[in-house]
């Protein structure tokens, strides 16, 4: 299993993708403020609505990471763009004339991208080395969530090989294993809706993580309990009754066209 950035990265993703670009009838921000971050941020990264369904904020984050997550899609479904778009980093702050949903919020900050930056792109299908999440022959174990619509993230960790899933969507669950896996996820579940879940695996890559040292009666109680758990891929089957295999599969491609820094506020 490829190992997550060791950024701490909070996005918050809603349950479709927004259409490819338009012209008419654009959700707009209200209000919106757009800065370079300043240099001694570190590996903070923030994307995600505030409580109240009206406020969108990023912090220290790049063009290129917007895009991705606006669109929810991964580095090799982006074509083109200069270097800086991945390079330099900003601050924004998005406001709403009025509470509104997630997707809404996001075809809102993209309509933002594209009259700050001058975004302009086209989409190609393209097959592309991936993953596909499928339902094992054991059948789904996931269970149906009866949550409202939450501005919140709806996959968290929740202890050392462990993550817990609130009202998640299988399109959010693809990306969110894109982002792990560093490719393209291809939802081949059909199933439709939003479901909770928990999911223990290995902990073993944390024993192994370049600069990550423990005592010895930690180290081997770590590996007692890996020695009890599954590997990642294997617990989604066993657990949740979902499989992750290798493919090569036609993925949708957003082909930058045109993208100019942003004109200062």
């Amino acid at each position: 299993m490829a190992q997550a950035s060791v950024c701490i990265l909070t996005i918050v993703i809603g349950v479709g993708i927004m259409p490819a670009q338009t012209t008419d009838r654009r959700k707009a921000c209200e209000v919106a403020s757009v800065k370079l971050s300043k240099p001694d941020r570190g590996g903070l990264m923030v994307i995600r609505p505030m409580p109240g369904g009206q406020t969108y904020i990023a912090r220290n984050v790049s063009l290129r990471m917007l895009i991705k997550a606006i669109y929810k899609i991964t580095d090799s479904q982006i074509a083109g763009g200069p270097d800086w778009t991945d390079t330099e980093h900003y601050d924004i702050d998005a406001k709403a004339e009025r509470p509104s949903t997630i997707d809404e919020l996001h075809e809102m900050f993209g309509t933002l991208l594209m009259d700050r930056f001058q975004l302009r792109f086209h989409q190609e299908t393209r097959t592309l080395a991936a993953h596909v999440l499928a339902v094992a022959k054991s059948r789904t174990k996931l269970k149906r969530s009866e949550s409202r619509e939450a501005l919140d993230v709806p996959i968290k960790p929740s202890g050392l090989g462990r993550i817990t899933g609130e009202r998640v969507s299988m399109s959010y669950l693809a990306w969110y294993l894109s982002l792990q896996l560093g490719t393209p996820v291809v939802d081949g579940t059909a199933l439709e809706g939003f479901f909770d879940f928990t999911l223990s695996w290995s902990p073993n890559p944390v024993l192994n993580s370049p600069g990550v040292h423990y005592r010895d009666d930690v180290a081997n109680e770590l590996r007692d309990d890996a020695a009890n758990e599954l590997d990642m891929f294997a617990a989604w089957e066993a657990q949740l009754g979902l499989k992750i295999e290798s493919a090569k599969a036609p993925v949708t491609v957003f082909v930058i066209d045109q993208v100019a820094r942003q004109a200062a506020n």
